[in-house]
């Protein structure tokens, strides 16, 4: 049994869209699942793109405030006590459009995802998609020669 109380773990800001992530993973010593603990406040996001995660599907559960998790095709808004799923290959995004901070976990398994893809950077208001092909939305790039990958071509490109 591992056991940690969240306040000890330190958060870690992760560019401009949330000020208090902190993952479980490590401290709980999991290995099949990845676990984090996200405080929004107003306007924040979970990440800052609509993404997927092609082998791994994700659980938020909201403990506190209300989330905005949205689709290419719908929207939800998630409510304090009430989970919503992913599955591998669903593009999402979530931010907290409310007057108060959201309190959620963040569930993904398998623990460790290596297929991350990306469709737009709300951050940069700008759509990911292929220079070669045009294919909607592209790989974060493992090598540090390129930010994405196209999975229809292997064309890469950078942000810049």
């Amino acid at each position: 049994m591992e056991h940690v109380a969240i306040d000890d773990v330190e958060p870690t800001p992760v560019d401009d869209y949330h000020a208090d992530v902190r993952a479980l993973t490590d401290p709980l010593a999991t290995d099949d699942v990845a676990v984090t603990r996200y405080v929004l406040e107003p306007g924040e996001r979970f990440s800052g793109s609509v993404h997927t995660h092609m082998d791994q599907e994700a659980v938020f559960v909201v403990l506190a405030g209300e989330a905005t998790f949205e689709r290419p095709e719908d929207r939800i808004t998630v409510q304090e006590n009430e989970a919503v799923r992913f599955g591998p290959g669903e593009f999402q995004s979530g931010k907290n459009d409310g007057e108060e901070p959201v309190v959620a976990l963040a569930i993904g398994a398998p623990r460790e995802s290596d297929d991350v893809r990306i469709s737009r950077i709300e951050t940069l208001d700008r759509d990911i998609s292929c220079p070669e092909c045009d294919t909607d939305h592209m790989r974060i790039a493992q090598a540090a020669d390129a930010d994405f990958v196209c999975p229809a071509c292997e064309a890469t490109t950078s942000l810049e």
